[in-house]
């Protein structure tokens, strides 16, 4: 099979869709690797590290999306769209749910869409999502201590404080993977801690964790508000896989709470758990409504590209290779797997997506035949 790899388009995304070991893996199965001409400089990987892994260096993104399976980072942009063709095998990250347009095209070009973000494993984990995840988590408390700073539109708050001060209050929805490091983070820094959760054993394992150094509760309305009016930094860590985040902190609670507090909204590319939230870039990521200072970039692990390239290959190799090999296959073996597929030859087969965008659903098995 051609396995073409396209250079990221979105805004300030350095990544790229494979490492020069992966590309060795699947040249050595029998596959051809296209990379467009270089794609992986923003991880720090050059043409010729692709080349010596077995790689054909193509010159541009028509040439990269001409194969018959493509592998991305990020879902394709409008610019994109021209190059969807039935039976074009897709595997990146998609996050469909709050994009109905893209949705539309990939069903009606009868592309075939596996998305990293809702494979499961034998526990029912997100293996493809949990490493970007990490590094979203981590990322969200060191950008929301910059955007604290005051010539950044914050209070002016150092999280660790110093002595003689008091700690900045670092509020967590959600204590999932994104959650769990953003607290890993936020105590390293020595702010003051509190995660938010529904799950008791998830409350249990995280205290077993970290012990006396973050406090956990049940979130709830009436104690989101509590514990956001006091914050000084809300990192939104809610997943609801393949479906579209939940909205935890509404407009109306913005009035109540102190200007130049910071909301670092990781669930953004899920629709956000913060109403106020919108889709921010790299290049301008915060925006301010009534005083509260959002950052709201969806592709935070590109600011960290080599570090998230290589961690993202490590986990999508195994699938890639699977797919390349027999994709019906592959998907029919392990349910996990098929959970992955999004859309497949014009039909939507992830009942969350097809909730999110209105469409009609279609159970697998139906699709694959």
């Amino acid at each position: 099979m051609k396995i073409g790899v396209p250079t990221e388009i979105k805004a300030r995304e350095n990544r790229v869709g494979i490492n020069p070991g992966g590309v060795l893996a699947l040249t050595r199965a029998g596959h051809q690797v296209l990379i467009q001409n270089n794609a992986g400089l923003g991880s720090g990987i050059s043409n010729e590290d692709f080349v010596q892994a077995g790689a054909q260096i193509v010159p541009d993104a028509a040439a990269a999306w001409s194969a018959d399976m493509v592998m991305k980072v990020k879902e394709p942009l409008e610019s994109e769209f021209q190059y969807f063709r039935p039976n074009l095998l897709l595997f990146t990250y998609l996050h469909l749910a709050p994009l109905p347009v893209l949705t539309a095209e990939l069903m009606k070009n009868r592309v075939r869409a596996v998305a990293y973000e809702t494979i499961e494993d034998s526990e029912g984990l997100l293996p493809l999502l949990r490493p970007m995840s990490e590094v979203a988590g981590r990322m969200a408390v060191q950008v929301g201590a910059s955007s604290l700073q005051r010539e950044h539109g914050g209070k002016g708050i150092l999280l660790g404080g110093v002595p003689g001060t008091r700690r900045g209050r670092v509020v967590i929805l959600g204590g999932g993977i994104v959650g769990s490091n953003a607290a890993r983070i936020a105590v390293g820094m020595g702010a003051h801690v509190t995660v938010l959760e529904i799950n008791h054993d998830r409350m249990a394992h995280l205290e077993d964790v970290f012990g006396a150094s973050i406090e956990t509760l049940y979130s709830n309305p009436g104690t989101v508000l509590d514990q956001v009016k006091r914050a000084d930094l809300v990192v939104g860590a809610v997943l609801v896989p393949g479906a579209k985040a939940p909205q935890l902190v509404d407009r109306a609670m913005l009035s109540q709470i102190q200007d130049g507090t910071v909301f670092v909204d990781v669930a953004v590319d899920q629709g956000g758990c913060i109403e106020t939230c919108r889709p921010t870039t790299h290049d301008e990521p915060t925006y301010v409504i009534d005083g509260v200072v959002h950052y709201c970039v969806p592709n935070m692990p590109g600011a960290v590209s080599q570090t998230s390239t290589f961690a993202l290959t490590n986990v999508t190799l195994s699938y890639a290779l699977r797919l390349a090999n027999d994709p019906v296959g592959a998907l029919k073996a392990d349910a996990g797997f098929g959970r992955g597929v999004n859309c497949w030859d014009g039909a939507c087969t992830y009942e969350a997506v097809a909730t999110g965008v209105g469409c009609e659903f279609t159970a697998l098995s139906d699709a694959l035949g």
